[in-house]
């Protein structure tokens, strides 16, 4: 009997990639799956063109803080993967409350109905933003959570409300914890989207602060990789650190891609003033979900990039309506 997945936010960049991919010819063949989805300013239905006729695949449009809905999905269901949630720190600095509502009440509405339903196996979709930031070495899964922005304060939140439902009513829960995805289908907000199509644009990328900023690049064929290891081969009530192994500071990612595109220094790059309370270093230690599931990163990040760059440069007419 195939598992049954009702996988929320699976417009977005990670969960449609993630819906794609289970339900393509690498994917595992015994499922079915569900999207709901909200369709916010980050959802697109076209991330999910490729798999809409699948006789596997459905389609809800709605909320996660809606009860009643989310409790008669989840009886129809075995498994919860749960990618949806507000993500922009940018936009979390201007305002906090639909970071609080969609990750916080959302994520509650989820495992309160997943619990109710007589338990679900529920893969919480996290991020390493949750830990703060480091100056050196690396965060296992057991490092205190220090969040710094409206964001990840409520991703961290939505992390404990999981795990809590697991500690006091035994749900099978298991949380990801993932560094700075990049890769095609991502709406052109974030880092590398934003760039890319800036300047494939002509135009001037802006650079937070002195550029110093380091991140741990993951591609999401190895995200997806590491969320499907977790789902099938995970332990309930633990935690798993998923990473690309590719630290970079933000100025010299900038130069791949001003590479990448053909675009010089001085006349592509404007310095701007940084963010509030800029996480100076993020960097996940992968250990625990290599020794136990076999995770290891696949896509060299040159090659990925490479790729992501030729995928913006083939599909502007995904992404020029959404660019600001």
């Amino acid at each position: 009997m195939s598992s049954r997945i009702l996988v929320t936010g699976g417009a977005g960049f990670i969960g449609s990639h993630y819906v794609r991919t289970l339900l393509g010819p690498d994917g595992p063949g015994d499922v079915r799956v569900t999207v709901l989805d909200l369709l916010t300013y980050a959802g697109n239905p076209a991330n999910l063109d490729e798999v809409r006729d699948h006789p596997g695949f459905a389609f809800v449009e709605g909320d996660i803080c809606d009860a009643g809905l989310v409790a008669g999905l989840m009886a129809e269901h075995d498994e919860v993967v749960h990618f949806a949630a507000e993500s922009h720190v940018d936009r979390s600095i201007e305002g906090g409350a639909a970071f609080v509502r969609t990750n916080v009440l959302g994520t509650h509405t989820l495992v309160e109905a997943a619990h109710r339903a007589g338990g679900r196996r529920f893969v919480h979709v996290s991020t390493d933003e949750v830990y703060g930031s480091i100056d050196s070495g690396s965060w296992p899964e057991t490092h205190p959570l220090s969040p710094n922005s409206p964001y990840s304060a409520a991703k961290a939140s939505s992390d404990l409300l999981a795990l809590a439902y697991h500690r006091t009513h035994g749900l099978d829960v298991r949380v990801t914890r993932c560094s700075n995805n990049y890769g095609h289908h991502h709406y052109p907000e974030k880092l590398i989207p934003l760039f890319v199509t800036n300047l494939l644009d002509g135009r001037k990328v802006p650079l937070y602060g002195d550029g110093g900023n380091v991140r741990d690049w993951l591609h999401i064929d190895d995200h997806v990789q590491g969320i499907e290891l977790v789902r099938t081969r995970g332990r309930a009530g633990e935690v798993y650190n998923i990473g690309g192994g590719t630290e970079l500071s933000n100025k010299e990612l900038t130069g791949l891609l001003l590479d990448a595109c053909g675009a010089d220094w001085e006349g592509s790059v404007e310095y701007v003033a940084d963010r509030k309370g800029h996480d100076r270093r993020y960097a996940v230690d992968c250990a625990k979900i290599r020794r136990e599931l076999g995770y290891a990163p696949r896509k060299d990040f040159r090659e990925g990039l490479a790729e992501t760059v030729r995928w913006y440069r083939d599909n502007r007419a995904w992404w020029e309506p959404l660019a600001r």
